[in-house]
């Protein structure tokens, strides 16, 4: 040590005083795009504010707009593109020209413990600590105000001439969405998200600074400051030490650390934390997250050594048998006083559907959804999360239980398997008065798993080839007949006619014949309906009567709202079927087919709009139907409304009104067509649509 130290003498001690004066006040700023041999120091700063929670702060400082490298050009379209021509708004550039520019903040480091500014003075190092290191960068943000004004003159071009009233009649669709219950794991998450974040920091308010420049006297004034005030009293104890303490600084003695749980996603729990819980809430929180599980799997999910005969007991309180596998009971997935997160329905209803989806598996291995969605009458995507929790979807053969039936469970526990059997019996009674069905509606398919039948294009050409073939001799037989019966009915008469002579085309190998042995109608001609009644309609393959109850829902329905689609029609008939009590269905299997012949047999019409064909309306989206006739003197002025979007797809509020006054006169005033705009469309950019027809 000694011959070090002679190696390395000590040059000059200096003493080190801790200035605190600007404590929680300095803060250093840091230009990373720029030079240092061109700082901003003789630059004029024309205004300062800062967020001193955040550490933000945001510097605009001018533009030497006489300057040989400044593009006046360029300058005077950035202030036209932000401020506009209009001189009501207040302008950014009041100069018309860019002449100043915005430095905005970023922190370089939220630690700054470590960091002190220093000033070297006759001797003496005085050191402050530094409150915060900002980077300063040019900020672009009147980019975004030159985007939204340029947005906003598109809007104004393409409003065109629509008056003031279209802006006040302007009618916009709510969509009311029930929401669950926040829990404590989702509040968390919210609070952690980036946009509660910046909804967090927007809530700060700025406070706006007066900027010295580096020779101003207030400048001058506060770099006193920096040096400590009071070297001789007992303000710079924290800088002297003894040396034991010195080295307890330099070396810290070791610590625990504090071991920090990562926070999960809600629906995630390790497998250490599940088994601190009982055994009732670990094989709870299990069937919860997997939905469907065989025993033995639960088993081997559970602590060793777990007395089987108790979580025989704890899954029979969550959970029901089926095919021998267990799957979490619908009470538990939706709780009381819940609705579904996908379409609102009250979890009731979810409940009675569901374990409709669950007794259908009892009994088939697969079931179609489309059969499953007419008999519970639920929206599609609850429908599909139920299949989506028990089954796989299979290739034309609907959706397939999750699991191969466990028989070894049911043969090693009878008892269980009677019990539940017993249950599920009274679960079928409730359902069948729910869903009005008996159970000898569904006749249980085979358990045995019956291996998919592959078939070749060749041979449905074949079979397609011998199918026409067939259905070609019997339709020549039919025209025979009838060509004798049109010839006697001729000679009878004493009437000579040419004999028609049909064209007969040979059947090529490559061609199938039309089938044209039934005549194709769909009860309508053109959207309106026939003379013909829908119940005794012969050619529909299926003979569909009218519910009064299905008729006064759509009747109240047209009155209410004047004109749909099909696609929003089905929808409301959803609501409504989901908001009737317990026991009450009355409707019967309603097919769209149904929905539509019910519709247009309750005074309405369908309104052909012809939809552009870049539409991207779906199919149910461009049937529209409107109430052509419920009896008040109103019909006419909505009947001349219809007429007029079957040639147009959108209209202006002039040509409405100037059609209204060509076919029904000058009694047509301005409160009748505020009243037909509002009841039958929507404005959008200064033209009107029907409802339901408006691009989205």
């Amino acid at each position: 040590m000694a011959s070090g130290d002679d190696d390395d003498p000590i040059i000059q001690e200096i003493d080190v005083y801790l200035a605190r004066s600007l404590v929680e006040k300095l803060y250093l700023f840091q230009y990373p795009v720029r030079p240092a041999s061109m700082s901003y120091d003789n630059v004029t700063h024309l205004a300062a504010r800062i967020k001193p929670k955040q550490q933000k702060v945001e510097l605009e400082v001018a533009m030497d707009t006489m300057s040989p490298n400044y593009c006046r050009s360029k300058g005077e379209q950035i202030a036209l593109n932000v401020d506009g021509t209009s001189s009501e708004d207040p302008s950014v550039y009041s100069t018309k020209m860019m002449d100043k520019q915005a430095f905005s903040s970023i922190q370089a480091t939220t630690n700054t413990s470590r960091y002190a500014a220093a000033v070297f003075h006759k001797g003496e190092l005085h050191l402050t600590p530094l409150q915060g290191i900002l980077q300063m960068r040019p900020s672009f943000t009147y980019l975004d105000k030159a985007d939204t004004k340029h947005r906003e003159r598109e809007a104004a071009n393409e409003a065109g001439d629509s008056s003031q009233d279209e802006a006040e009649e302007d009618v916009k669709q709510i969509t009311v969405r029930f929401s669950r219950p926040e829990s404590e794991q989702a509040r968390q998450r919210r609070i952690q998200s980036y946009e509660f974040l910046q909804k967090k920091q927007a809530e700060e308010p700025w406070v706006h600074l007066h900027y010295h420049g580096i020779k101003d006297g207030r400048s001058e004034h506060e770099r006193q400051y920096l040096y400590c005030q009071a070297m001789d009293t007992a303000e710079n104890t924290e800088l002297v030490k003894t040396p034991r303490e010195y080295l307890s600084m330099l070396m810290p003695p070791l610590a625990e650390e504090k071991v920090t749980k990562p926070m999960g996603p809600s629906n995630v729990l390790s497998m250490a934390q599940l088994r601190t819980l009982p055994l009732g809430d670990q094989v709870k929180t299990l069937m919860k997250n997997v939905k469907v599980m065989p025993f033995a799997n639960l088993m081997g999910l559970l602590a060793s050594g777990t007395d089987s005969t108790a979580v025989l007991r704890c899954i029979q309180q969550v959970a029901l048998l089926v095919q021998g596998n267990w799957v979490v009971k619908s009470d538990v997935l939706y709780p009381k006083n819940t609705c579904s997160s996908l379409s609102g329905v009250p979890a009731e209803v979810l409940c009675r559907g569901r374990d409709f989806v669950m007794w259908r598996f009892t009994s088939e291995r697969t079931l179609m959804r489309k059969e499953v969605a007419a008999i519970i009458k639920l929206p599609p995507e609850d429908v599909k999360d139920f299949l989506e929790q028990m089954s796989v979807p299979r290739l034309n053969r609907g959706w397939e239980f999750l699991l191969p039936t466990d028989h070894d469970f049911v043969r090693k526990h009878p008892d269980v398997a009677q019990r539940q059997h017993m249950l599920w019996m009274g679960i079928q009674s409730k359902l069948e008065k729910v869903f009005n069905f008996s159970k000898d509606d569904f006749v249980p398919k085979k358990d045995a798993q019956m291996e998919p039948v592959h078939v070749s294009g060749d041979q449905r050409l074949k079979s397609a080839k011998e199918n026409a073939r067939e259905n070609q001799s019997v339709m020549q037989r039919e025209l025979d007949a009838r060509r004798l019966k049109a010839s006697r009915n001729t000679g009878s008469s004493g009437e000579s006619a040419a004999p028609v002579q049909v064209k007969q085309e040979p059947v090529s190998d490559s061609e199938e014949p039309m089938d044209t042995s039934a005549p194709l109608t769909n009860g309508s001609i053109n959207g309106y309906p026939d003379s013909t009644p829908l119940a005794s309609d012969p050619h529909n393959g299926h003979g569909h009567s009218f519910t009064p109850e299905l008729q006064d829902f759509v009747r109240s329905t047209f009155r209410k709202h004047y004109v749909l689609c099909l696609s929003e029609v089905k929808r409301l008939f959803n609501l409504h079927l989901a908001s009737l009590p317990t026991g009450h269905s009355v409707y019967g299997h309603v097919t769209d087919r149904m929905l539509q012949d019910t519709i247009l047999q309750s005074q309405c019409k369908q309104i052909l709009v012809p939809f552009p064909p870049q539409s991207n309306a779906a199919a149910d989206e461009q049937k529209v139907f409107g109430l052509w006739e419920s009896g008040e003197t109103f019909d006419k002025h909505r009947q001349v409304l219809f007429e007029i979007f079957m040639k147009n797809y959108r209209v202006r509020r002039t040509v409405i009104q100037t059609r209204l006054t060509q076919e029904l006169g000058d009694a047509v005033t301005k409160t009748d067509v505020d009243r037909l705009l509002k009841e039958c469309c929507m404005s959008l950019g200064g033209m009107w649509y029907l409802r339901g027809t408006v691009p989205s």
